[in-house]
């Protein structure tokens, strides 16, 4: 029988890692503030205390730019754990920030926060985070899908949250391992480097960032000079779905002019989107922007389309009937990477390892579409690392050892969420 979460040990991982309305992810590895880390954060918070949810929100959109961009880090305040910092990308924005963006959760979170609200305040903080997150809409659609295709692209592998998915490696291998700017790793002093992406990645990595910082992170010229740009399923997938939240809150707070944007929007991206489903495959597939191919792939990120309810039925219970192949080749499901995939390796961060947060977005995808058994098996699955092995960063799928950083904030949050 699987242990029952201990959900005042995942509240108190959250109260350990709050840094003053903000929550890094774990203590040193990650001592700032990220993206889509605070907004899956945020909901856990809204499970017992509303007025931290609220705060981590809005601590997040203090670092969005003039342009709507929320940043994928928020450098709150200096630390020498974490390479590169505010140095390193020379946004000079105040606070400093990073110059790229991260998966767009922020909309989703302020619906949810806002539909567990008792607060007197409630509807006036939700108006104001609604504003944030239409600006952020807004600046996906004008600087990630300027040429208005409705799929919106990473020009950077951490923009898709899954750094060193075998997704990227045709595409990210046209990047020089050539960074001008000295590399100083910080990672595998806190995490063994099996479980981190290779200094090779880094130097890619940095390589881009390089380029961006001297481009004075303008939007445009970014999308001019990017040697990498792809269409991220998982980016688009969680956009499609916050777009729908934005929606209903825009129902509550927004013009008839913004109710058309954002149902515009969630039209062309839903047809767009169409387009990546491999019937072959079971799943969606990104695509390479600059080759204008397919990438034949299959990754966790290929299901988070049943998070925003774009398959078909009929699509929807094929991709339920390719989960449980993947969960029958291995201990623990859902794996980052295909385990038929020669490239899994079961410890190495986006390459294999089972993410709570990603199994709660699939889990709730296939509950919307009523395929409850499967559903409740990846919940029952994620509940039961976390009970036996922590909230750890990750887990891997073969042995369910917990892996990456400990005491994680996510994980503690998506524990929350599965104990409601």
């Amino acid at each position: 029988m699987t242990r029952r979460i201990d959900t005042a040990a995942a509240r108190d991982v959250l109260i350990a890692n709050d840094r003053g309305g903000y929550t890094v992810p774990t203590s040193r590895l990650y001592p700032f503030q990220w993206n889509w880390d605070s907004a899956f954060v945020a909901m856990g918070w809204a499970t017992f205390d509303e007025e931290r949810a609220w705060r981590e929100l809005e601590r997040l959109v203090e670092g969005q730019w003039a342009d709507g961009m929320v940043p994928h880090i928020v450098f709150h305040a200096p630390s020498d754990d974490y390479f590169p910092g505010p140095d390193v990308w020379g946004t000079h924005h105040s606070p400093p920030t990073s110059g790229i963006s991260q998966p767009p959760v922020l909309a989703s979170a302020v619906k949810f926060v806002f539909d567990h609200a008792k607060g007197a305040d409630a509807a006036k903080r939700a108006e104001g985070l609604y504003h944030a997150a239409l600006a952020s809409h807004r600046w996906w659609a004008i600087a990630r899908d300027p040429e208005g295709t409705g799929l919106v692209a990473i020009l950077h592998p951490w923009e898709s949250g899954m750094d060193n998915s075998p997704a990227w490696d045709e595409a990210f291998a046209r990047v020089p391992a050539e960074p001008r700017t000295e590399i100083r790793r910080r990672d595998t002093a806190h995490v063994g480097a099996a479980m981190r992406p290779h200094d090779d990645d880094y130097r890619r990595y940095i390589h881009l960032v390089d380029i961006f910082r001297e481009a004075g992170w303008d939007a445009s010229a970014l999308w001019e000079k990017a040697p990498f740009k792809v269409a991220d399923l998982a980016i688009n997938a969680i956009l499609q779905r916050a777009e729908q939240d934005l929606a209903h809150l825009a129902e509550r707070f927004g013009s008839e002019a913004e109710k058309a944007e954002i149902s515009a929007r969630i039209e062309k991206r839903a047809r767009a989107l169409s387009a990546l489903w491999s019937e072959e495959r079971g799943l969606y597939q990104p695509l390479d922007l600059i080759s204008g191919a397919r990438i034949d792939v299959s990754t966790s990120a290929g299901f988070l389309p049943l998070f925003a309810g774009l398959p078909s039925a009929d699509q929807a219970r094929r991709m339920a009937a390719e989960i449980v192949r993947w969960r029958g080749k291995v201990a623990h499901g859902v794996p980052s990477t295909s385990p038929f995939d020669p490239r899994f390796e079961p410890k190495r961060y986006w390459r294999g390892p089972v993410w709570g947060v990603v199994n709660y977005m699939i889990a709730e995808g296939l509950a919307a579409y009523e395929l409850t058994e499967e559903a409740d098996a990846i919940r029952a699955d994620t509940r039961g690392l976390i009970s036996s092995q922590g909230f750890a960063e990750y887990f891997d799928p073969t042995t369910g050892e917990g892996l990456g950083g400990g005491s994680f904030s996510w994980t503690a949050a998506i524990a929350l969420l599965l104990s409601r």
